[in-house]
């Protein structure tokens, strides 16, 4: 496994390179020991490695520190933990997502949805299409979507509004990210043309059912509805309502959205690589969410989620001007988010849990099916199993603190409990717990210490554009929006 993502990986960086380079679009290639035509069976491991790869890294590590899971006590993860973003993401946006993840998937969707011998690959296209696009418009606002991806058609994409990129825009041509979804569901449903394309062992999570998929579509459209609950809610509804109708959703941890890495060297997650081998004093556990555990008197929890060297988990208050404690003593990220884990890796991207919190928070406040504190309830208990907490302790724990397992109050003080335990569940993807935060305010968190950047007095709501697309691209939004701006669907 571990070599055959190393092979793959590569894979996504020779079409990358491919797909970047104004020679490769005008060079005519007669050489059959170098094909331009990449089959889906090389495409699609290489889809996914670089999708995961994109959410794990330098993204998912600012807002670690943006939600105070982390702080940072080393090299650029100071400057980001008192929010200097400006002058950052370079290597995020342009070799991660859009030259990175996009043309790969692109490529993948180009090959199998035109000429339809390959529907089920095509619908994991454009799943992953609309889950990689949809983090790039939640972290930045307005983003090129629409045109993105196209190569030399578009040198200078559009960057499209992000009400449009969720709701669609038929007059500028704007597919909705929720009609892509769809789309790629409707080829997951459809049988496969004989001598066309199926993926199997390709397919690194689900190993080419499409059923699979189809959950994770309708689990996605979930995901993205509830995003847009405040400024959207009559559709954020409707889309709930219809994927709890047709009721092929993720139900389970082993359904999980975790794409696998392994542990050698350039096979190993971005979580990996910089929290265990390459940057292991960047990180450690924020004081602020020590305290939060501890309030909720769910240490047996959070040592699945930390370390606690000694018996002591030790945090540090984010934006302190201190001397970080000896190495040896900090709380840093267990091998439950970092791996390893059976001799793998991973990445988490959409879970079981985010599904059960999701319908507890709808069933709350919109009223679709559902109890919300069975859903409450059920998110709690499955977070707790997937990181390892004994079916013994957490039975233990609901025993022990009924109050806290239980929504109580004001339909918002509900929703904050809903809120508050999903972002501890979301250690695995704080990128999610930011988009909850923005649009909930969930749960509390104050301002770090020594905060300075766009707006000292505000956690950012946004983060900003790369130096390099603001030069390159006459259509990035200038002046730049301000980290104090909050996006379209934010509170």
């Amino acid at each position: 496994m571990k070599n055959k993502i190393f092979l793959w990986l590569l894979c996504a960086l020779t079409i990358v390179s491919a797909g970047c380079s104004k020679s490769a679009f005008l060079d005519i290639n007669t050489d059959p020991n170098n094909p331009v035509d990449v089959p889906p069976v090389v495409l699609l491991p290489s889809t996914t490695i670089t999708l995961a790869f994109a959410n794990s890294n330098e993204l998912m590590r600012v807002a670690s520190l943006l939600v105070q899971h982390n702080a940072g006590v080393a090299n650029q993860m100071t400057g980001f933990d008192v929010y200097q973003l400006d002058g950052s993401f370079d290597n995020s946006w342009n070799f991660e997502v859009y030259a990175g993840a996009l043309p790969a998937i692109q490529a993948l969707i180009a090959k199998t949805d035109t000429t339809g011998l390959g529907p089920h690959y095509a619908g994991i296209g454009k799943i992953q299409k609309a889950y990689l696009l949809s983090r790039a418009t939640d972290i930045w606002g307005d983003v090129p979507y629409s045109q993105s991806g196209q190569g030399l058609a578009f040198p200078a994409p559009r960057f499209d509004k992000q009400e449009d990129i969720y709701q669609g825009n038929a007059s500028l041509g704007i597919q909705s990210l929720f009609d892509l979804v769809k789309s790629g569901i409707a080829d997951l449903k459809k049988t496969t043309p004989a001598g066309g394309f199926e993926p199997g062992a390709d397919d690194l999570v689900y190993g080419g059912d499409p059923d699979s998929w189809i959950k994770v579509g309708n689990t996605l459209l979930l995901k993205l509805a509830i995003t847009i609950s405040n400024s959207n809610p009559t559709l954020s509804k409707s889309i709930i309502s219809d994927v709890i109708a047709d009721g092929n959703y993720i139900t389970s941890n082993a359904e999980d959205f975790d794409v696998p890495f392994g542990t050698d060297v350039g096979s190993q997650s971005p979580i990996y690589s910089y929290n265990v081998v390459n940057r292991p004093t960047d990180l450690m556990l924020s004081s602020r969410f020590l305290a939060l555990m501890n309030s909720l008197h769910a240490q047996t929890y959070l040592g699945k989620l930390y370390t606690s060297p000694g018996g002591t988990f030790t945090g540090f208050e984010n934006g302190a001007n201190l001397t970080p404690p000896a190495a040896a003593t900090r709380s840093k990220y267990n091998t439950y988010v970092t791996g390893p884990t059976s001799n793998a890796t991973y990445v988490r991207l959409l879970s079981n849990t985010d599904r059960a919190f999701i319908l507890a928070e709808s069933a709350l406040i919109f009223g679709t099916p559902g109890d919300p504190n069975a859903l409450f309830q059920e998110g709690i208990q499955q977070a707790m199993a997937k990181a390892g907490v004994s079916g013994t302790d957490i039975t233990a724990y609901f025993t022990a603190n009924p109050t806290i397992v239980t929504l109580t109050g004001s339909t918002e003080a509900k929703r904050k409990q809903i809120i508050t335990w999903k972002y501890i569940a979301n250690v695995v993807n704080p990128l999610e717990a930011y988009n909850d935060y923005r649009r909930t305010g969930y749960p509390d968190l104050q301002v770090a210490l020594n905060a300075s950047g766009d707006d000292p007095s505000v956690i950012p709501k946004r983060y900003t554009y790369p130096p390099n697309e603001t030069s390159a691209n006459p259509n990035t939004p200038k002046p730049r929006p301000l980290t104090n701006q909050k996006v379209w669907w934010g509170k």
